[in-house]
């Protein structure tokens, strides 16, 4: 394996609006590459809840969307992101238990579950979202523990899946991806597994289970799979990302390679006394005290490591990246090297 880190997105902020994130979710990407970022912000107060749409170059384009209510810009409990091929933004909202449909330019267009969607869909608590080649919607309802698949008109193809632990079953299903085959990926994040289907919702393969080591999952929150079939895993609980190939084996643990990003730079130029402390200052002790040892407490003091890897995607230029909800960032690897 050959993943390489390239840069950092991102610098925390408290603000309701402009460049900077607070528990950002996800990313997506539009045809042309923009990046589309869910900040879920505080959503017990509503603020700070919104899209904001930027390039690799960090390059600040906008945003749209606001935290708590019921108009079309309004979110509850948003969760992951997808563009169809008609670059139309889908965004799941838990709280709502609806999806919503925007142009790229934010403008509201239709929504898929709840009292005034499109079809003959209902959702209880759609979190993850993934598309097909043939713009086929496959939503992982976590409140019902299932998945289903949606035709473009918001129709129902199928759903398979109920609670529990044994295959196509979910105990609180989040991320799913789909594969250049169609196979389907959920990740089941309180089974601690991925699960494999085929198109057609027929059960294929387990990935995984309980645990710490090398290929053991921890509350998987979020499954990427490339253009080779290699699978990109936030092991949530562990506080790391696993790469595994097509058949499941154990290939790469990522722990996180941060260094600064533009905006953190442009941020800090202005603000030279914050600047001055953090050269400072050691922002990577990996000498830890024996009661900081847990992957959450050697996330929370070691600033370069992930702390809250909530989501994978991979764009069109096979970078692969990685969205921090408790560090407000986004890491970037190439993945282009990976099982040349």
């Amino acid at each position: 394996m050959k993943t390489k880190y390239l840069k950092t997105i991102g610098i925390k902020t408290n603000q309701p609006v402009g460049r900077g994130f607070l528990f950002p979710y996800d990313v997506t990407f539009d045809s042309s590459g923009v990046i589309y970022a869910l900040n879920r912000g505080r959503i017990s107060q509503g603020l700070g809840t919104r899209i904001q749409i930027f390039d690799y170059d960090e390059e600040w384009y906008g945003e749209f969307g606001e935290g708590s209510g019921t108009g079309p810009l309004n979110f509850l409990i948003p969760v992951a992101t997808a563009f169809n091929s008609k670059d139309e933004l889908f965004v799941s909202d838990e709280g709502s238990g609806e999806i919503k449909v925007f142009s790229q330019k934010g403008i509201p267009l239709y929504q898929v579950g709840g009292e005034s969607a499109r079809g003959s869909c209902e959702l209880m608590g759609p979190s993850g979202i993934a598309f097909d080649a043939d713009d086929n919607l496959y939503v992982t309802e976590r409140s019902a523990s299932r998945l289903t698949k949606i035709d473009r008109d918001g129709n129902v193809i199928y759903r398979v899946g109920d609670p529990g632990s044994l295959p196509l079953q979910f105990n609180m299903p989040w991320g799913v991806a789909t594969d250049v085959a169609g196979c389907v990926y959920v990740a089941d994040w309180r089974n601690d597994r991925i699960q494999k289907l085929d198109p057609d919702g027929n059960f294929i393969k387990i990935f995984g289970k309980s645990g710490t080591e090398q290929g053991h999952f921890n509350r998987p929150s979020s499954v990427a799979v490339d253009g080779r079939g290699n699978m990109y895993v936030t092991d949530w609980g562990n506080e790391r990302v696993q790469v595994l190939d097509p058949e499941g084996n154990f290939l790469q643990i990522l722990e996180g390679q941060a260094t600064l990003s533009k905006w953190a730079e442009q941020w800090l130029t202005v603000n030279p006394d914050e600047y001055s402390a953090r050269r400072s200052s050691n922002l990577s002790v990996l000498d830890l005290p024996d009661h900081l040892q847990s992957p959450y407490q050697v996330g929370s003091q070691t600033e370069h490591l992930f702390w809250g890897p909530v989501s994978a995607k991979i764009d069109d230029h096979e970078r692969l990246y990685i969205t921090e909800h408790s560090r407000a960032r986004i890491q970037v690897f190439d993945i282009s090297d990976n099982g040349l």
